[in-house]
């Protein structure tokens, strides 16, 4: 056998040998994140445990013991109390479901054809646009101007609208639709423009499609931010309106609970079995259940989406 061989045999034995420890080191590596991300992901779920937990436990338990992941005496008082007016509670989902598909449709096609112009070369206007857009999140009217404007000039007092039409536009979505859409090649749109493409037709056939991960993401948002409202239906939505949206009611349900509980103690009246911390549980519970069924659906884009918006940024 030839010294070259040899050398060939060897250096052989060893590439065989660093791939080994390479991929053994490997998979030491990947054992070490799973264990990681698994002991992550129970101190994340441990706080939804705990308030699904606390929202079945007895009112009396949780003064005496404490909030615990396991109830100690298991009680429903709680989900019955609010689900006592079952008209109202139902209408509420109802109210809120209904402005979460009819704001997020609307939002996105705004935000979405916003993006898309703002982010064409050959618009004129789109730096003047962008800095405006970027100045409102800068910058604000404030609260008094803002209620006067949906109050006295819009006349929208007790209308829903009050609620839904602030929550179609969001500037932070605007600019991650454009940076999104600016991942686009636009060599893409200019050769279905010399193929005799309309701007319509880009946008519908060629760039909706490309741009599955951004939709998701700010469709989230929307819906987040529809399904979270309360403040401007507090501000806008009086007693007038038969149902209120869902997180409103919600808080309202709170504050009567404590009112009636209050009020007995300072009558020297017996003290009333109002379970208040379960009732805070399972509002909890009853507001963000529906929408944690969704977020799985969508993960995938989501984390796409705003990683794509973050570089590009």
């Amino acid at each position: 056998m030839s010294t070259i061989d040899l050398n060939t045999n060897l250096d052989s034995k060893k590439k065989q040998g660093g791939k080994k420890v390479t991929d053994k080191s490997q998979r030491i590596i990947e054992g070490f994140a799973i264990i990681f991300t698994s002991i992550l992901s129970l101190f994340c779920l441990f706080p939804f445990l705990l308030i699904i937990s606390s929202s079945l436990t007895n009112e009396r338990s949780i003064t005496l013991h404490g909030f615990s992941i396991i109830p100690r005496v298991w009680s429903l008082d709680a989900y019955k109390l609010i689900f006592k007016n079952t008209n109202q509670i139902l209408g509420s989902y109802g109210v809120t479901i209904g402005m979460t598909v009819i704001g997020t449709c609307i939002g996105l096609i705004i935000v979405t054809m916003t993006g898309y112009a703002l982010q064409r070369p050959d618009f004129t206007f789109r730096n003047p646009i962008s800095f405006y857009i970027y100045f409102t999140t800068l910058f604000s009217g404030g609260l008094i101007p803002f209620y006067l404007l949906i109050v006295q000039y819009l006349k929208l007092k007790d209308n829903y609208l009050a609620v839904l039409l602030p929550l179609m536009i969001s500037p932070w979505l605007i600019i991650l639709m454009k940076n999104f859409l600016k991942s686009i090649p636009h060599s893409i749109t200019e050769s279905a423009i010399i193929d005799g493409a309309g701007d319509f037709y880009i946008f519908l056939k060629i760039i909706l499609p490309m741009a599955t991960p951004a939709l998701a993401t700010v469709g989230l948002f929307l819906a987040l931010g529809y399904w979270n409202e309360w403040y401007n239906s507090m501000l806008f939505l009086s007693s007038k309106v038969e149902y209120r949206p869902l997180q409103l009611f919600l808080y309202n349900t709170i504050n009567e609970a404590r009112y009636i509980r209050d009020s007995a103690a300072a009558s020297n009246i017996p003290p009333i079995d109002i379970p208040l911390e379960s009732m805070k549980m399972a509002t909890a519970v009853v507001a963000t259940g529906p929408i944690i069924f969704v977020y799985p659906f969508v993960q995938k884009y989501f984390i796409q989406g705003i990683t794509v918006g973050a570089v590009k940024g």
